[in-house]
C-alpha cells in the first residue's frame, strides 16, 4: 500500500494540469472540402516512419564531445567562461546541448497536445484526417528526443519559461485558428529553422539523422497550417484581426528573446543579465535568433497578416527583412522538397 501511495505522489509531482476550453466540431461532410489537404494527408501516410527501427540507436555518443562545434558557442568570449578549466568546459558543453534538445522535447509535447486539439476543433474532415497524422508525428518526435536526452545525453532540463508561456497560450485559446497560428505557423516555423541550423552544424550522426527525419514531418505540419488558413483572414473584421495581430506580436517578441542563456547562467552561478547580454550581442547568437524567423515571417506575409501594426513590430524586432523569403527554397536546400 505504501508503495502505491508513493507511486501516486511521484505521478502527481510529474503532472501539470491547465484548463483548456475550445470548441469541438463534428463534420458530417466526409468529402474533401479544403484544397490541398487531401494530398497532404496522403503524403503524411506515405512518410510515416518507425524511429525504433530506422534510427541507429546503437551509435555511441560522447555527450561532452563537440556534437555541435565549439566555434558556435555564443559564450566563447565571456570572461567567466574563459576562466573554466577543461573539465568544466566539457561539462558546460554537455549542458548546452542537453538544454537545447530538452527544449525541442518539451516543444514537441506541446505540439502533440495542440495537434490532438485540432482533430476535434477543425471544421473540415480532411483537416481532421491530417491533424490525426500530425498527432502521431508529434508522439514520435517526443519519443526520439526523449530517448536521445535520456540514453545518450543522460541530462534533461526543465522547460524554458517563455516557451512554456507560448505553449500554454496556444493550448488554452478556444479558437482553432489561434492553434494553427501559435503552433503550425510560429512554433513549428521556428522549430524548422532551429532544426535546420542544428542539422547543418551537428557532427554526431545519430542526432543528424534524427533531426532530418523530424524536419521532414515538420515541413508538412507548416504546410498544413498554411493550407488551412489560406484566405481565412482576407475579410476578417478589424476587431477580430486585431486579436490575431496582438497574438503574433506577443508570440514573436517572446520567442525572439527566449534563447538568452538564463538557465545556463543559473546552473553555472553566473549573472543572468550578463549572460543574456553576451548571448544577445554575440555574432552566433545574433545570427541564430534572427534566422529563426526566416520561415515565420514570409508565411505570415502569405497569409496577409503582415499588417501595418505587425510590420512596425517586426521592424523593431529586426525580422521584417524575411517577409519575402522563400521557405520552399529553404526546404530544397535541406533536401526536404
Amino acid at each position: 500500500m505504501a508503495t502505491a501511495v508513493n507511486q501516486l505522489q511521484q505521478l502527481d509531482s510529474e503532472l501539470e494540469t491547465i484548463l483548456a476550453n475550445f470548441d469541438t466540431n463534428y463534420v458530417w461532410n466526409y468529402g474533401s472540402s479544403k484544397e490541398g489537404l487531401h494530398d497532404l494527408y496522403e503524403k503524411a501516410k506515405r512518410e510515416q516512419w518507425n524511429a525504433s527501427e530506422q534510427l541507429a540507436w546503437d551509435t555511441d555518443v560522447d555527450p561532452e564531445s563537440e556534437i555541435i562545434p565549439q566555434i558556435f558557442n555564443p559564450l566563447e568570449d565571456y570572461a567567466p567562461f574563459q576562466k573554466l578549466n577543461e573539465k568544466e568546459r566539457l561539462r558546460l558543453r554537455h549542458g548546452q546541448i542537453a538544454l537545447q534538445l530538452s527544449q525541442f522535447l518539451h516543444g514537441e509535447q506541446g505540439a502533440m497536445i495542440v495537434a490532438s486539439q485540432l482533430v476535434g476543433g477543425v471544421p473540415w474532415m480532411d483537416a481532421k484526417y491530417y491533424a490525426s497524422t500530425q498527432t502521431m508525428d508529434e508522439a514520435r518526435h517526443v519519443e526520439v528526443f526523449s530517448r536521445y536526452t535520456r540514453e545518450k545525453l543522460e541530462w534533461e532540463w526543465p522547460i524554458n519559461e517563455s516557451l512554456k508561456e507560448l505553449l500554454d497560450a496556444t493550448i488554452t485559446d478556444s479558437r482553432w485558428d489561434f492553434k494553427y497560428l501559435g503552433m503550425q505557423i510560429i512554433i513549428e516555423g521556428l522549430a524548422m529553422a532551429a532544426f535546420g541550423s542544428m542539422y547543418k552544424m551537428a557532427n554526431e550522426p545519430l542526432l543528424k539523422d534524427l533531426v532530418y527525419n523530424v524536419m521532414r514531418d515538420e515541413s508538412r505540419h507548416v504546410a498544413f497550417g498554411m493550407l488551412s488558413l489560406k484566405d481565412y483572414y482576407k475579410d476578417m473584421p478589424a476587431n477580430e484581426l486585431k486579436d490575431r495581430e496582438d497574438f503574433i506580436i506577443y508570440s514573436c517578441e517572446l520567442m525572439r528573446n527566449r534563447l538568452v542563456g538564463s538557465q545556463i547562467a543559473d546552473a553555472m552561478g553566473w549573472n543572468p543579465q550578463e549572460v543574456q547580454d553576451v548571448v544577445l550581442q554575440s555574432k552566433t547568437g545574433t545570427i541564430f535568433r534572427r534566422m529563426l524567423f526566416a520561415r515565420v515571417v514570409p508565411n505570415l506575409n502569405r497569409l496577409g497578416l503582415i499588417t501595418p501594426r505587425v510590420r512596425s513590430a517586426f521592424e523593431k524586432l529586426e525580422i521584417i527583412e524575411f517577409e519575402n523569403a522563400d521557405p520552399e527554397a529553404q526546404d530544397r536546400e535541406l533536401g526536404l522538397a
